[in-house]
């Protein structure tokens, strides 16, 4: 089989293994995606669908975010953690946002990472799953698992998404980046990898090297 060959057999796996894959992150606007991708870091999706309801109720956009203060933004998200910097962040962009875009978010990767405290993963999220541009956004997951599987073989996040680019056809980018994330939650854990449930073992280097 050549790379090429294992790399197709590995995406109709994930695809097939997981064919619910989806956001988790509840949204119904970029603005919204925005906001909870930036209280997602170091937090669960779960966690942060049950805090952006009442923001989002109170504080619909960009405007009425940005004339809030750190104290009162805290109440709202203090369940995601590490509420003090991202509440500061959120304000600070919501202020870019009014200031530089009137109050849209931009649908440009280099305007969307200047923003105060979004990276480029916050960055490929938003563009793949609020504007349908191909993205694939590496968190803690996507990280993992294709690094076990063996669709990128990277030390550092940026080189596994250089990696995942080049593995997987443009057109599929976004859905792989959900199909990975889910994986990554059913089966290949980061402490204890449900190997024995797995339907990709038999092509997953890090099982055939650990089993």
């Amino acid at each position: 089989m050549t790379k090429e060959e294992w790399n197709n057999a590995v995406i109709r796996g994930l695809a097939e293994a997981h064919p619910d894959a989806r956001p988790e992150l509840n949204f119904t606007n970029p603005f919204e995606l925005l906001i909870a991708t930036m209280l997602s870091a170091q937090c669960t999706d779960r966690q942060v669908n049950k805090c952006t309801p009442a923001l989002f109720r109170d504080h619909p956009n960009a405007e009425s975010i940005s004339r809030m203060t750190p104290e009162e933004i805290a109440l709202y998200i203090k369940p995601c953690g590490f509420y003090n910097t991202k509440g500061k962040n959120i304000i600070a962009a919501c202020r870019e946002l009014v200031e530089k875009y009137g109050g849209e978010v931009p649908c440009d990767r280099e305007a969307l990472e200047a923003l105060p405290g979004v990276g480029r993963k916050t960055a490929n999220v938003v563009l793949s799953n609020a504007f349908g541009v191909p993205a694939i956004a590496v968190d803690t997951h996507v990280f993992r698992v294709s690094n076990r599987l063996g669709l990128a073989e990277a030390k550092t996040v940026e080189e596994t998404e250089k990696q995942l680019m080049q593995a997987i056809p443009k057109e599929l980018w976004s859905m792989m980046h959900h199909y990975i994330i889910f994986h990554g939650r059913r089966v290949c854990s980061a402490k204890k990898p449900n190997c024995a449930e797995c339907t990709l073992k038999d092509l997953c280097r890090y099982y055939k090297e650990n089993k």
